[in-house]
Protein backbone atom coordinates (compact mmCIF):
# COMPACT_ATOMS: atom_id res chain seq x y z
CA UNK A 1 0.00 0.00 0.00
CA UNK A 2 1.00 3.56 -0.50
CA UNK A 3 2.93 4.67 2.08
CA UNK A 4 1.28 7.97 2.31
CA UNK A 5 -2.04 6.29 2.15
CA UNK A 6 -0.80 4.15 4.81
CA UNK A 7 -0.15 7.49 6.68
CA UNK A 8 -3.32 9.37 6.29
CA UNK A 9 -5.12 6.19 7.52
CA UNK A 10 -3.07 6.32 10.76
CA UNK A 11 -3.60 10.02 10.93
CA UNK A 12 -7.91 10.06 10.53
CA UNK A 13 -7.90 7.19 13.28
CA UNK A 14 -5.57 10.12 15.60
CA UNK A 15 -7.66 12.43 14.80
CA UNK A 16 -11.02 10.77 15.39
CA UNK A 17 -9.40 9.44 18.41
CA UNK A 18 -8.67 12.99 19.26
CA UNK A 19 -11.98 14.82 18.19
CA UNK A 20 -13.43 11.32 20.38
CA UNK A 21 -12.38 13.55 23.70
CA UNK A 22 -15.00 15.80 23.17
CA UNK A 23 -18.09 15.09 23.79
CA UNK A 24 -16.46 13.17 27.07
CA UNK A 25 -15.12 17.17 28.31
CA UNK A 26 -18.70 18.42 27.00
CA UNK A 27 -20.21 15.67 29.39
CA UNK A 28 -18.14 16.69 32.22
CA UNK A 29 -18.83 20.29 31.68
CA UNK A 30 -22.52 19.36 31.18
CA UNK A 31 -22.72 17.60 34.31
CA UNK A 32 -20.94 20.82 36.28
CA UNK A 33 -22.65 23.25 34.90
CA UNK A 34 -26.10 21.10 35.86
CA UNK A 35 -24.76 20.81 39.83
CA UNK A 36 -24.03 24.80 39.85
CA UNK A 37 -27.62 26.07 38.06
CA UNK A 38 -29.28 23.59 40.96
CA UNK A 39 -26.79 25.93 43.16
CA UNK A 40 -27.71 28.80 41.79
CA UNK A 41 -31.09 28.01 41.97
CA UNK A 42 -31.20 27.53 45.46
CA UNK A 43 -29.05 30.27 46.17
CA UNK A 44 -31.69 32.86 44.90
CA UNK A 45 -34.40 30.98 46.59
CA UNK A 46 -32.24 31.91 50.08
CA UNK A 47 -31.94 35.13 48.67
CA UNK A 48 -35.56 35.90 47.95
CA UNK A 49 -36.35 34.72 51.46
CA UNK A 50 -33.87 36.74 53.06
CA UNK A 51 -35.45 40.24 51.17
CA UNK A 52 -38.85 39.18 52.00
CA UNK A 53 -37.68 39.20 55.97
CA UNK A 54 -36.04 42.05 55.61
CA UNK A 55 -38.63 43.44 54.31
CA UNK A 56 -40.83 42.50 56.88
CA UNK A 57 -38.65 43.62 59.39
CA UNK A 58 -39.16 47.35 58.09
CA UNK A 59 -43.08 46.64 57.77
CA UNK A 60 -43.05 45.47 61.97
CA UNK A 61 -40.70 48.81 62.29
CA UNK A 62 -43.19 51.21 60.79
CA UNK A 63 -46.09 49.87 62.55
CA UNK A 64 -44.54 49.95 65.73
CA UNK A 65 -43.26 53.49 64.98
CA UNK A 66 -47.09 54.17 64.03
CA UNK A 67 -48.09 52.41 67.74
CA UNK A 68 -45.86 54.79 69.31
CA UNK A 69 -47.28 57.96 67.33
CA UNK A 70 -50.70 57.07 68.32
CA UNK A 71 -50.21 56.18 71.95
CA UNK A 72 -48.29 59.09 72.29
CA UNK A 73 -51.20 60.85 70.82
CA UNK A 74 -53.87 58.84 73.24
CA UNK A 75 -51.62 60.09 76.25
CA UNK A 76 -52.18 63.93 74.38
CA UNK A 77 -55.62 63.36 74.35
CA UNK A 78 -55.45 62.23 77.91
CA UNK A 79 -54.16 65.73 79.12
CA UNK A 80 -56.81 67.38 76.95
CA UNK A 81 -59.87 66.05 78.42
CA UNK A 82 -59.50 67.53 81.59
CA UNK A 83 -59.85 70.51 79.53
CA UNK A 84 -62.52 69.98 77.85
CA UNK A 85 -65.64 71.84 78.51
CA UNK A 86 -67.88 71.21 76.17
CA UNK A 87 -70.28 68.12 74.78
CA UNK A 88 -68.56 68.42 71.26
CA UNK A 89 -65.48 68.37 72.53
CA UNK A 90 -65.62 65.35 74.24
CA UNK A 91 -67.10 63.56 71.56
CA UNK A 92 -64.56 64.52 69.20
CA UNK A 93 -61.47 63.37 71.48
CA UNK A 94 -63.59 59.99 72.15
CA UNK A 95 -64.22 59.63 68.30
CA UNK A 96 -60.13 60.00 67.69
CA UNK A 97 -59.54 58.21 70.84
CA UNK A 98 -61.56 55.40 69.12
CA UNK A 99 -60.21 55.57 65.84
CA UNK A 100 -56.58 55.45 67.28
CA UNK A 101 -57.08 52.62 69.60
CA UNK A 102 -58.36 50.94 66.46
CA UNK A 103 -55.19 51.53 64.56
CA UNK A 104 -52.88 50.52 67.23
CA UNK A 105 -55.47 46.82 67.39
CA UNK A 106 -54.68 46.60 63.80
CA UNK A 107 -50.92 47.17 64.13
CA UNK A 108 -50.41 45.10 66.65
CA UNK A 109 -52.54 42.26 65.15
CA UNK A 110 -50.60 42.89 61.64
CA UNK A 111 -47.14 42.67 63.70
CA UNK A 112 -47.96 39.56 65.32
CA UNK A 113 -48.95 37.97 61.48
CA UNK A 114 -45.84 39.22 60.26
CA UNK A 115 -43.90 37.94 63.17
CA UNK A 116 -45.40 34.63 62.65
CA UNK A 117 -44.83 34.75 58.85
CA UNK A 118 -40.97 35.41 59.28
CA UNK A 119 -40.73 32.80 62.00
CA UNK A 120 -41.75 30.15 58.83
CA UNK A 121 -39.59 32.05 56.18
CA UNK A 122 -36.49 31.67 59.42
CA UNK A 123 -37.37 27.89 59.19
CA UNK A 124 -37.26 27.65 55.60
CA UNK A 125 -34.07 29.67 55.27
CA UNK A 126 -32.71 27.16 57.54
CA UNK A 127 -33.30 24.18 55.92
CA UNK A 128 -32.24 25.55 52.79
CA UNK A 129 -29.20 26.68 54.04
CA UNK A 130 -28.78 23.19 54.70
CA UNK A 131 -28.96 21.98 51.65
CA UNK A 132 -27.09 24.80 50.15
CA UNK A 133 -24.05 23.80 51.72
CA UNK A 134 -24.48 20.32 51.33
CA UNK A 135 -24.47 21.44 47.09
CA UNK A 136 -21.36 23.51 47.93
CA UNK A 137 -19.72 20.40 49.09
CA UNK A 138 -20.74 18.09 46.34
CA UNK A 139 -19.76 20.94 43.68
CA UNK A 140 -16.35 21.30 45.04
CA UNK A 141 -16.00 17.19 44.78
CA UNK A 142 -17.27 17.19 41.46
CA UNK A 143 -15.13 20.31 40.41
CA UNK A 144 -12.26 18.09 41.58
CA UNK A 145 -12.99 15.02 40.43
CA UNK A 146 -13.37 16.92 36.74
CA UNK A 147 -10.81 18.28 37.04
CA UNK A 148 -8.29 15.02 37.60
CA UNK A 149 -10.36 13.90 34.22
CA UNK A 150 -9.61 16.12 32.09
CA UNK A 151 -6.15 16.13 33.37
CA UNK A 152 -5.84 12.06 32.35
CA UNK A 153 -8.22 13.39 29.34
CA UNK A 154 -5.41 16.06 28.61
CA UNK A 155 -2.60 14.02 28.68
CA UNK A 156 -3.75 11.42 26.42
CA UNK A 157 -4.74 14.11 23.71
CA UNK A 158 -0.92 15.58 24.23
CA UNK A 159 0.39 12.17 23.21
CA UNK A 160 -2.06 11.56 20.59
CA UNK A 161 -1.00 15.20 19.25
CA UNK A 162 2.60 14.37 19.56
CA UNK A 163 1.79 11.21 17.74
CA UNK A 164 0.06 12.97 14.70
CA UNK A 165 3.01 15.72 14.92
CA UNK A 166 5.20 13.31 14.01
CA UNK A 167 3.34 11.22 10.88
CA UNK A 168 2.20 15.00 9.93
CA UNK A 169 6.05 15.54 9.68
CA UNK A 170 6.61 13.05 7.69
CA UNK A 171 4.01 13.45 4.95
CA UNK A 172 4.34 15.53 1.77
CA UNK A 173 2.92 19.03 2.37
CA UNK A 174 0.50 18.85 -0.78
CA UNK A 175 -1.25 15.76 0.53
CA UNK A 176 -1.49 16.61 4.11
CA UNK A 177 -2.67 20.22 2.85
CA UNK A 178 -5.12 17.93 0.74
CA UNK A 179 -6.07 15.35 3.91
CA UNK A 180 -6.78 18.75 5.83
CA UNK A 181 -8.56 20.31 2.74
CA UNK A 182 -10.99 17.52 2.85
CA UNK A 183 -11.22 17.34 6.84
CA UNK A 184 -12.83 20.64 6.81
CA UNK A 185 -16.18 19.52 5.78
CA UNK A 186 -16.00 15.84 6.12
CA UNK A 187 -14.31 15.96 9.53
CA UNK A 188 -13.80 12.33 11.03
CA UNK A 189 -14.63 10.70 7.67
CA UNK A 190 -11.95 12.43 5.80
CA UNK A 191 -10.09 9.01 5.00
CA UNK A 192 -12.67 5.93 4.49
CA UNK A 193 -12.50 2.12 3.59
CA UNK A 194 -14.50 0.63 0.89
CA UNK A 195 -16.72 -2.23 1.49
CA UNK A 196 -18.81 -3.97 -0.81
CA UNK A 197 -17.35 -1.62 -3.91
CA UNK A 198 -19.05 1.58 -1.94
CA UNK A 199 -17.64 4.07 0.04
CA UNK A 200 -18.08 3.86 3.30
CA UNK A 201 -18.57 8.05 3.91
CA UNK A 202 -21.26 8.64 1.25
CA UNK A 203 -22.15 5.05 0.83
CA UNK A 204 -22.85 5.25 -2.90
CA UNK A 205 -21.03 2.78 -5.15
CA UNK A 206 -17.64 3.19 -6.98
CA UNK A 207 -16.62 2.35 -10.66
CA UNK A 208 -14.90 -1.10 -10.98
CA UNK A 209 -11.93 1.06 -12.56
CA UNK A 210 -12.03 3.73 -9.02
CA UNK A 211 -12.57 0.32 -7.53
CA UNK A 212 -9.20 -1.09 -9.18
CA UNK A 213 -7.08 1.48 -8.32
CA UNK A 214 -8.20 1.48 -4.75
CA UNK A 215 -7.38 -2.38 -4.63
CA UNK A 216 -4.07 -1.22 -6.12
CA UNK A 217 -3.51 1.16 -3.72
CA UNK A 218 -0.46 2.65 -5.71
CA UNK A 219 -2.00 5.96 -5.57
CA UNK A 220 -4.18 8.02 -3.21
CA UNK A 221 -7.78 7.53 -4.44
CA UNK A 222 -10.76 9.63 -3.70
CA UNK A 223 -14.46 9.00 -3.97
CA UNK A 224 -15.37 9.74 -7.34
CA UNK A 225 -19.06 10.71 -5.49
CA UNK A 226 -17.90 12.98 -2.13
CA UNK A 227 -14.43 13.18 -2.06
CA UNK A 228 -13.14 11.32 0.58
CA UNK A 229 -10.08 9.46 0.63
CA UNK A 230 -10.31 5.74 -0.05
CA UNK A 231 -8.74 2.84 0.99
CA UNK A 232 -9.14 -1.39 1.31
CA UNK A 233 -8.92 -2.41 4.84
CA UNK A 234 -6.79 -5.11 5.64
CA UNK A 235 -5.75 -7.24 9.01
CA UNK A 236 -3.05 -4.60 9.51
CA UNK A 237 -5.56 -1.39 9.45
CA UNK A 238 -8.73 -2.41 9.96
CA UNK A 239 -10.78 -1.37 12.91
Amino acid sequence: MNRNLLELIELSKIDKEIDGYNPQIEAIDKKLLKSQQKLDVLQDEINNINTSIEDNHKKIKTYEEQISNLSELLNKNAKKAKDVSTEKEMKALSLEEDIAKEKMSFANEEIERIGKINEKKSATLEELNAGLESLKVSLDESNKEALEKKEVIENSKSSLFAKREEIAGDLEQKILAFYEKIRLWAGNSAVVPVRKQACYGCYMKISDKSYADVIKSEEITTCPHCGRILYIESSKNED
